[in-house]
């Protein structure tokens, strides 16, 4: 157990990562789980999206049918009776005595009066009676009565049996690694066989070896690089460039094999579908790649029960070289320690050891400037993006082409608000040059001549960079080269980034930073040119981070290998034109509980209807003709105080939806959660309801 309170079943290692200095003092305490070998050979199966495929056994479509106790026992009874009267009728012979042919067939005249053939009697009464009961008993359903009655229940069904996984020691059998003995690296599978045997090889260790020998697999030229680095590290092979080996600290449980994280367990309750009660429920990048949103109201745990460990997740794959993952908080979010990252990046800390890049990576000047505009007005209502990026590029390319980069936070502030000594020093600089840049002077003067006509944006993105303008941000976003700034353009490499931002004295910054990181992470995911790493982007509170341009990018990612998560407090953090195209662009939907009826509506609308079958019972009151049967009725009325009465069945096929905003705002207890999912390749979960497991 973590000292979090958190239970682990990771695969147990005792093997240290080579450092050379003395390791820290651990931040857990070693777990009694299951060896590397035998988290490898428990089956995985799965049958819909978000199932927990860790020893999952499938369950049947349908409830079976549940037959009602007073009719087991009725039942039961008859067939007992049955039973006794055709034991009657067979030992007083009424039947005749057929059913002693077998008796006198198979034992000899000779015993006649003997004791053997008063013992074959016996025995051959009891075979009988026998067959009566197994007979009679199964017509009557004794065995089920009888676990009814001793557990006080009605019988569970019987599931399947779950798959058998590998022998330990089989030619299938993983911890001997036979997709690399079939290569030929008979002596590099003996390396990790004795690795994993030995403790000294984690589930993180065996995922990234995979990872690599699945890029073999493609290019079959990294073999023998691949070989070597093997038997000189071990099961430190192909290690992430930071050198871990591991988290710090996990607070969700993960399976590295199936990429998934454990978030709760679906609720065994008539609201669920049967074959998905009582099953474990898992995040996937299946499923993330359509992107996730999640409404619950403060308190409800979402950091905790669902961006942390969906971000933990994710930072386990990138340390397996499967994934990169930027996780997006404000200062202070509980979204993990920061040795669980390769970069933090810290805005308004001067502590800070890495910046952020203002123009994410971008070489030309429009691509630069659409994404600054869509962070810096894309909510501002009445302005044209699209202006607003003109505006934008008409001075960032200009600035580019003479000093050859693009402007600092205040060089830009100057610029947009037309200060004559800036102009004038650019302009200098351009005309130094000759004709050469002509076109970006021409570029210039066009600026010049919209600064204050009617709808221009350049006083609306003067103020918004007047936001980043300010001491706490004094050394940040510098483009001089000067200091670390990251750029989402790594997303082509396995990393693992968290940007802290200053929500607390900067509520209006962070907001801006939030719609630039979320343009600037659609670009880079689309712009990737190797998208055999799954991209992600968490954001712990997503308000008024979303605009139009970018949720037409949130539906674009799914088929850029990448996702992102975005949590919200209420829809009403959106613009009301968003909301709907926000539900609609995620594949992913998350109510917690407490959300109110009017977010309950967008939901209930989201997941639609369903056709269900109502019983509507219509009680109606039975008048006698006869004195007879009216006095029966009367002494019935006094003794049970109620009328005499008829029940008439109506069975209906209605459409209804599957959650009411009503239920979704008060039918959903805490700590619990309503989820539908849909994978990439168009698998889609129903809405169930979760009970979600936490974290510390």
């Amino acid at each position: 157990m973590d000292t979090d309170g958190t239970h682990e079943t990771r695969p147990s290692h005792t093997g240290h990562i080579p450092r050379p200095a003395t390791p820290p003092k651990p931040s857990h305490a070693p777990t009694a789980g299951p060896t590397l070998g035998d988290w490898l050979r428990v089956p995985r199966s799965s049958d819909g999206p978000g199932v927990w495929t860790y020893g999952h056994v499938p369950r049947g479509a349908e409830e079976p049918e549940v037959t009602p106790t007073r009719q087991l026992v009725s039942g039961a009874l008859i067939s007992l009776l049955a039973g006794l009267l055709l034991w009657s009728l067979l030992w007083n012979g009424y039947l005749g005595g057929f059913w002693l042919w077998p008796l006198y067939m198979f034992t000899p005249d000779s015993w006649a009066g003997t004791l053997p053939s008063v013992v074959a009697s016996y025995i051959w009464y009891a075979i009988v009676a026998t067959f009566l009961i197994i007979g009679f008993g199964r017509l009557g359903r004794w065995p089920e009565l009888l676990r009814r009655v001793l557990r006080g229940r009605a019988a569970r069904p019987v599931h399947s049996a779950a798959p058998a996984g590998p022998e330990a020691g089989g030619l299938d059998d993983p911890v001997r690694w036979p997709q690399l003995r079939g290569a030929g690296l008979g002596d590099v599978a003996d390396r990790l066989e004795g690795e994993a045997g030995g403790g000294r090889m984690n589930d993180v260790d065996y995922a990234r070896i995979r990872r690599a020998w699945d890029s073999v697999r493609v290019d079959p030229s990294r073999m023998r690089a691949f070989a070597d680095s093997v038997r000189d590290k071990g099961a430190g092979a192909c290690v992430h460039p930071s050198g871990d080996r591991d988290l710090p600290v996990r607070a969700a449980r993960h399976d590295l094999l199936a990429r998934q994280v454990l978030l709760g367990t679906v609720e065994d309750g008539v609201r669920n579908p049967y074959a998905r009660r009582g099953t474990s429920l898992a995040l996937d990048p299946d499923v993330l790649g359509t992107s996730l949103l999640a409404v619950g109201p403060s308190g409800t745990g979402k950091t905790q029960r669902l961006v942390r460990p969906v971000v933990e997740s994710l930072a386990l794959q990138a340390l397996a070289g499967q994934a990169a993952v930027v996780a997006v908080g404000a200062a202070g979010a509980q979204l993990g320690p920061d040795a669980a990252y390769d970069v933090v990046v810290r805005i308004g800390d001067p502590g800070s050891v890495y910046d952020l890049d203002l123009y994410g990576g971008a070489t030309d000047p429009d691509e630069a400037a659409t994404l600054l505009a869509e962070a810096f007005v894309g909510d501002v209502p009445g302005i044209d993006v699209r202006r607003a990026a003109t505006a934008l590029a008409q001075l960032l390319g200009p600035f580019r082409t003479a000093y050859g980069r693009f402007p600092a936070v205040p060089e830009l502030r100057e610029l947009l608000d037309q200060v004559p000594a800036a102009f004038d020093a650019l302009r200098r600089e351009l005309a130094a040059d000759g004709a050469a840049h002509h076109a970006m002077l021409r570029e210039l003067d066009a600026r010049t001549r919209q600064h204050g006509a009617h709808g221009d944006p350049g006083p609306a993105l003067a103020d918004r960079v007047a936001l980043l303008d300010r001491p706490a941000f004094a050394g940040f976003f510098d483009t001089t080269g000067q200091g670390r700034p990251f750029s989402l353009r790594a997303l082509e490499h396995p990393i693992r980034v968290r940007v802290d931002l200053p929500e607390r004295g900067h509520a209006d910054a962070s907001r801006m930073l939030a719609r630039l990181l979320l343009a600037q992470f659609n670009a880079a995911a689309a712009a990737r040119a190797d998208r055999s790493l799954f991209a992600f982007l968490a954001f712990d509170d997503a308000s008024h981070t979303l605009t139009p341009e970018t949720v037409r990018g949130v539906q674009r990612l799914r088929s850029a290998h990448a996702g992102v998560l975005l949590t919200l407090r209420t829809l009403d953090d959106v613009p009301e034109a968003l909301r709907t195209p926000l539900l609609g662009a995620v594949g992913c939907r998350m109510a917690f509980s407490g959300v109110t009826t009017w977010d309950g509506k967008r939901f209930a609308e989201a997941w639609g209807t369903e056709w269900v079958e109502t019983r509507d019972v219509t009680h109606r009151t039975v008048f006698a003709d006869q004195p007879l049967t009216r006095a029966i009725h009367a002494f019935r009325k006094l003794v049970t105080g109620k009328a005499v009465t008829t029940d008439a069945v109506t069975v209906r096929q209605v459409e209804r939806e599957r959650w009411s905003a009503s239920d979704l705002a008060h039918a959903v207890p805490p700590g619990h959660a309503v989820l539908s999912l849909t994978s990439v390749k168009g698998e889609r979960a129903a809405p169930l309801l979760v009970r979600l497991a936490g974290t510390a």
